[in-house]
């Protein structure tokens, strides 16, 4: 049977003599080459999993936080980041902004990841708990700390951005990101400043929550806690020059 047919792609037109089924097989090939052939690229295909969990956890309900909080915050960064920095939860600022560490302990992280010489660009910023926990006072929202039960319900957005980015280390910052990162109570003191092994060949850092540095009253506690903070951020910088340079 004749069948007249026009290629959409390079305009060309005219007549074939096919079967019923050739013709169909014509027709289906016309219409695939007419399609726009989707993006393949490494990097938009690296990025889909971080959105991917970014938009499953908008939806959160494991604990009661969503309730008051404004948004969950999701972790911020490259898909490829070599560190993942773990904090707390968000603060007022970041709930209403809906972004990691963009408030005055963030602030305070910049400035030490520039002295640690970090490119905060290039690194992962997440949070044990997704959603501000706070309790209100007139206009103001006070920052209530999470409990177990609240840790553990938000860990699993922990564990699966830890499986999607798979960074050479993990800096758990405070007692909070440290019992997420570790599954149990982990003191601070005890086991800052080394690194400490996580499956899969990925490493830890324990440190201090920027905020803490933040809450100390005297000037000379907070410049030498500061100076601390800071050679902990230097353990991870040499860590990654060690591994760029193996």
């Amino acid at each position: 049977m004749p069948v007249i047919f026009v290629s959409k792609t390079n305009e060309i037109e005219g007549t074939l003599q096919c079967s019923p089924i050739l013709n169909l097989t014509l027709t289906l090939n016309i219409r695939n080459a007419s399609r726009k052939t989707p993006m393949t690229t490494a990097s938009r295909r690296s990025n889909s999993r971080l959105d991917t969990l970014r938009k499953e956890a908008a939806d959160c309900r494991a604990c009661p936080l969503w309730k008051d909080a404004t948004q969950t915050v999701f972790g911020e960064g490259p898909q490829a980041a070599r560190i993942m920095l773990v904090g707390e939860q968000p603060g007022d600022k970041e709930d209403l902004a809906g972004k990691p560490f963009v408030g005055p302990a963030g602030q305070m992280l910049d400035r030490a990841l520039e002295q640690a010489g970090i490119d905060r660009s290039k690194v992962y910023v997440t949070n044990a708990v997704k959603h501000f926990k706070f309790v209100p006072r007139g206009k103001i929202r006070l920052h209530q700390k999470p409990n177990t039960p609240e840790i553990k319900a938000c860990r699993q957005w922990y564990e699966r951005e830890l499986a999607s980015i798979k960074p050479d280390l993990v800096v758990a910052m405070g007692a909070t990101a440290a019992q997420s990162v570790f599954g149990k109570i982990t003191p601070i003191n005890k086991n800052r400043g080394r690194l400490i092994d996580l499956d899969d060949g990925i490493k830890s850092l324990v440190t201090v929550h920027p905020s803490y540095l933040l809450r100390l009253p005297d000037a000379d506690a907070k410049a030498r806690e500061y100076e601390r903070f800071v050679d902990d951020l230097k353990i991870a910088a040499e860590l990654l020059r060690k591994s760029h340079a193996a």
